[in-house]
């Protein structure tokens, strides 16, 4: 146990020297960049002609344009780390606008701060849902082109099997009318 406990500062450690020494090479870079732009002013003054006064300006120019662009490295690095967590976060999105099944635990938003589960008990279907003439919400059912059935469904209300066996010739009937208006689309 006593291990663990100093590995993790000697790891902290490490990442910190790795800081340093990365902040060390960026700024042995901005003094070169620098030291460049001092050189190039200089040369400029001395080939051109150009007055001091427009040499140091812009040399000024060229130093606060280095000083910014080391402010806004930060906020650029710390933006593109955020962008880039919010992204990962989300992980993949799947759209169950024409319904699904969600095979395993899954959490989605409920309006507010609320979260759901769904599919933790197993799987569980997404259904789209709609509003049928008479208003009642419900899931819709669509028939399809050709090669498609729709279901037909009698309810039929008998007292015992003997009344049942009397409206079989109605079923009948009825069945063969639904088939006739199936065949002409209707």
């Amino acid at each position: 146990m006593a291990q663990d406990n100093l590995s993790v500062p000697f790891a902290e450690t490490l990442a910190d020297s790795e800081a340093l020494a990365r902040s060390l090479s960026d700024l042995e870079t901005r003094s070169g960049r620098f030291g460049t732009a001092l050189s190039g002013a200089l040369k400029s003054a001395t080939l051109s002609g150009k007055s001091l006064e427009d040499v140091l300006q812009g040399l000024g120019n060229r130093l606060t344009d280095i000083a910014l662009s080391a402010a806004l490295k930060p906020l650029e690095g710390a933006v593109s780390s955020a962008a880039s967590s919010l992204v990962g976060s989300l992980g993949s999105v799947t759209a169950f606008a024409d319904g699904g099944v969600v095979r395993s635990p899954s959490l989605f938003p409920m309006g507010g701060n609320s979260l759901g589960l769904m599919g933790e008990a197993g799987a569980e279907a997404i259904l789209p849902l709609a509003r049928g003439a008479d208003g009642t919400l419900g899931v819709a059912m669509t028939g399809g082109g050709e090669g498609t059935t729709a279901p037909i469904i009698f309810n039929v209300t008998a007292t015992d099997a003997a009344s049942f066996r009397k409206s079989e010739g109605q079923i009948s009937a009825m069945l063969a009318r639904s088939v006739s208006r199936g065949r002409r689309g209707l």
